[in-house]
């Protein structure tokens, strides 16, 4: 085994990317030094002071803690060259202009280190042009990562060698994307605009084309072309504004300039629409109007028709949304194929031009099938890959359609399918996908996935339909499974449990799978991990309690019904804190509620970069009662250390107050919710591997559970302070009368009370108080109209 360690990055380049690059390395605590042009007046490394400081103001937040920005270190490419000679990996993130981008590296080339990793984050030139000048070694160490925007969120990283690049540097790069950065590799061709811009573009073309060609508008292209197809939210034209309508241009460019000959060179041209509205400044959202145009609170659409804006909000058809909701892929694309419709005729004509695209280009674009698809579904937000959905409705059928429609004059382009579609291997297998691997045009084979040591981390890899690959659902062998929970290992002397209901909601058959689990793992165990098998897929870590199951208990017997079961809650958590095996939370996606108390109550917490954690329980009018506030208490008089305990409750305390989320892993660090020694992983793909493993290490030193000790509080001292505090609030009009008794009862219970400043209670001294507060709020008018706001709508009820 050889290690590639990349102790320092340097950044060509602190525009938007650049920047956002720069920042994602200091989340993963990358020291990173960023480089632009000398300022010309001003502080010479102006440029990239003033690019860090748009860091702490872009939304969505490309640092995981603001405060980290000042680990950024600043350069300029007069003073600072000699700065790149201590880096491992350069990464050049600098205009898409080739000439610029030449001549930048004759001035850094001199000054990379010799066994350092050079290369560009270009969204599509030809890295091989781009390599033209540099010495035989520099171009082996030499190629293409192109990152999506923004960084920290696109899973996608295209690495791009060229036929000098060693393959070995190809997988250093590729192994510190994964771990480090938590990105998902694919490795393109050195094909204008490599993959995912090349068929994503392409495919908005195809839109843009199809949808005046049935005279759709773009609001209607909008809603049939986001969610209702498993695609980003905006859809196409939003999508398009928010990404730069001249930066569109520059892609579509790209593609004519290099792409002459190409059998779809017809539709890469410039869409008339699109080259008026840059022509006039309208960029999309960067300058306030584009496809769409805000004024005041109304969102208006541009029509294709007279240019100009006008009211939007037009939806998908009935007929169509029921057709979407279809659940078989078979049935659902043969009735978009027979829809009389015109909504239902262009989606159908969406997904053939796709189709044909990809099966017309995938020798050229891409080593095999699974690429493409990643690359859209990492690149662009697609929950399925083309390739995936062709294959799910049918490999066979959809391509005889498809060539009817090519033979008809329908299709964007008269080049047939390739023989491949047809006949051989992928015809007798029904798709390009399957057990053995994805196919390749080029060596006419299915080729089976990257074995790179890197990927051993990852227990289930992220799958393609028609690989039969195993799953976290699945995998394994299971101990015990019901609606609720499922309780499993894999031989590997770790238990996991994981969780089954809507948004991993702790019910009481939830609380019973937790016993059941915790019982095992200490008999047969070294540990227990908490994991959703839906962790890499955006799927929740907890939303909470379950409130829902707890209603028809409140209905028939009011609030004291419920107390057993917030008691059997609290009671389970305290199990698990005090269990005789390390109960490891892998922490990924939202944290909510009696989520974040599951996750306080574990001896460790592996949690995603992308983590969201928070005590939210007063938006529906309640305080944590599952031993958060508790907690909240225990961590302070421990942080507290002899000093003045409130300055270490205050923290806490406004967290539940104010039902602060943290926005990452690295900000829940810093608001006391994960502690300083858990660990926060990159990709959540490696998430329950990193979880195992720490289970694992925990047990084989010894691992004893906490002894339980009394919590000193700061009693009525520290509760009359924040009382006073609560009350100026009030007064000032910054929170309700509601909000004030909220915070109030919170206040009481975390600093114990009504008791002496230093006294010592129990862990369940402050449970009670919990619970009963919790109670008395269940049975407030006003608590009741948030939490019955909340079921309706799911937004929280100000009152």
């Amino acid at each position: 085994m050889t290690n590639f360690i990349v102790k320092k990055v340097a950044v060509l380049g602190a525009g938007v990317m650049g920047a956002q690059i720069a920042a994602h390395c200091v989340n993963a605590k990358v020291p990173v030094v960023l480089f632009d042009l000398p300022a010309k007046e001003g502080p010479k490394n102006g440029i990239v002071l003033k690019a860090i400081e748009g860091l702490k103001k872009l939304s969505p937040a490309p640092l995981g803690n603001k405060d980290h920005a000042a680990l950024i270190e600043v350069a300029n490419y007069e003073d600072d060259l000699a700065k790149l000679e201590e880096c491992d990996l350069i990464i050049e993130a600098i205009a898409e202009r080739m000439d610029w981008k030449h001549d930048l590296y004759k001035k850094v080339a001199p000054h990379i280190g010799a066994n350092a990793i050079f290369a560009s984050n270009t969204s599509g030139l030809s890295i091989t042009t781009l390599s033209e000048g540099f010495d035989a070694d520099l171009k082996s160490r030499y190629c293409g990562v192109h990152f999506f925007n923004p960084p920290r969120y696109m899973h996608l990283v295209e690495i791009i060698p060229t036929e000098f690049t060693k393959p070995e540097i190809a997988d250093q790069l590729e192994g510190f994307l994964t771990t480090t950065l938590g990105k998902g590799v694919v490795r393109a061709k050195d094909t204008p605009n490599f993959i995912a811009n090349r068929v994503g573009v392409f495919g908005i073309l195809a839109i843009i084309h199809e949808a005046e060609k049935f005279g759709l508008s773009v609001d209607v292209v909008d809603d049939l072309t986001g969610a209702k197809l498993g695609r980003a939210k905006s859809g196409t034209f939003r999508t398009a504004d928010v990404v730069g309508l001249d930066t569109m241009g520059h892609v579509i460019k790209t593609m004519q300039d290099n792409l002459p000959n190409d059998p779809f060179a017809a539709v890469y041209k410039t869409p008339e629409t699109l080259a008026k509205l840059v022509e006039k400044g309208a960029l999309g959202q960067k300058s306030g109007a584009g496809f769409y145009k805000k004024v005041g609170k109304d969102i208006l659409r541009l029509d294709f028709a007279t240019g100009e804006y006008v009211p939007g909000g037009g939806k998908a058809a009935d007929i169509i949304g029921r057709i979407l909701k279809e659940k078989d892929p078979v049935k659902k694309m043969k009735a978009l194929r027979e829809s009389t419709n015109p909504q239902g005729q262009f989606l159908w004509a969406i997904f053939r031009d796709a189709f044909h695209y990809i099966a017309v280009h995938l020798d050229t674009v891409a080593d095999n099938a699974r690429d493409i698809d990643f690359a859209m579904r990492w690149g662009f937000g697609w929950t399925v890959g083309p390739f995936e959905t062709w294959q799910a409705a049918g490999w066979s059928q959809v391509a005889q359609w498809v060539k009817e429609d090519i033979d008809a004059g329908q299709a964007l382009s008269s080049a047939p399918l390739p023989a491949w579609v047809f006949e051989g291997p992928v015809a007798d297998k029904g798709g390009v996908h399957t057990p053995e691997g994805s196919w390749s045009a080029v060596s006419q084979s299915f080729v089976p996935r990257s074995t790179l040591a890197v990927y051993e981390r990852q227990a289930f890899r992220a799958p393609v339909v028609g690989a039969g690959a195993i799953d976290g659902r699945t995998a394994g062998t299971t101990f015990h499974e019901d609606d609720s929970v499922r309780i499993w290992h894999m031989d590997d002397e770790v238990l996991v449990i994981s969780l089954k209901t809507k948004m991993h909601v702790i019910s009481p058959d939830v609380i019973t799978g937790f016993t059941k689990a915790l019982a095992e793992a200490e008999k047969n165990f070294k540990g227990l991990v908490i994991w959703n098998a839906d962790a890499a897929e955006g799927g929740a870590f907890s939303a909470g309690a379950d409130l829902q199951s707890a209603l028809p208990a409140f209905m028939q017997g009011g609030a004291k019904a419920v107390d057993p079961i917030i008691k059997d809650l609290q009671d389970a958590f305290m199990s698990l804190k005090y269990a005789n095996v390390p109960v490891v939370a892998a922490v990924a996606g939202l944290a909510l509620g009696g989520g974040c108390e599951l996750v306080l109550h574990a001896s460790k917490r592996v949690a995603s970069i992308e983590s969201y954690i928070g005590l939210v329980e007063v938006g529906v009018g309640l305080i944590p009662a599952g031993g958060g506030l508790k907690e909240a208490a225990s961590r302070a008089y421990k942080e507290a250390k002899g000093n003045d305990i409130l300055q270490f409750l205050k923290t806490g305390f406004t967290n539940a107050a104010t039902a602060n989320v943290s926005k990452s892993a690295l900000e829940a660090q810093a608001m006391g919710y994960l502690k300083e020694d858990d660990v926060i992983v990159f990709n959540a793909y490696e998430l329950l591997h990193v979880a195992k493993v720490e289970a694992r290490a925990m047990f084989d030193k010894g691992y004893r559970p906490p002894v339980k000790a009394p919590i000193q509080v700061t009693g009525r001292y520290g509760w009359a302070t924040i009382k006073a505090q609560l009350v100026n609030m009030r007064d000032g009009g910054f929170i309700s009368a509601h909000d004030f008794k909220l915070g109030d009862m919170i206040a009481e219970i975390v600093s114990g009370g009504d008791i002496d400043q230093g006294s010592f209670v129990s862990e369940q001294w402050i449970l009670d108080r919990e619970r009963k507060a919790f109670l008395e709020l269940l049975n407030h008018p006003k608590t009741q109209e948030r939490i019955m706001g909340m079921l309706q709508t799911g937004k929280p009820v100000r009152n």
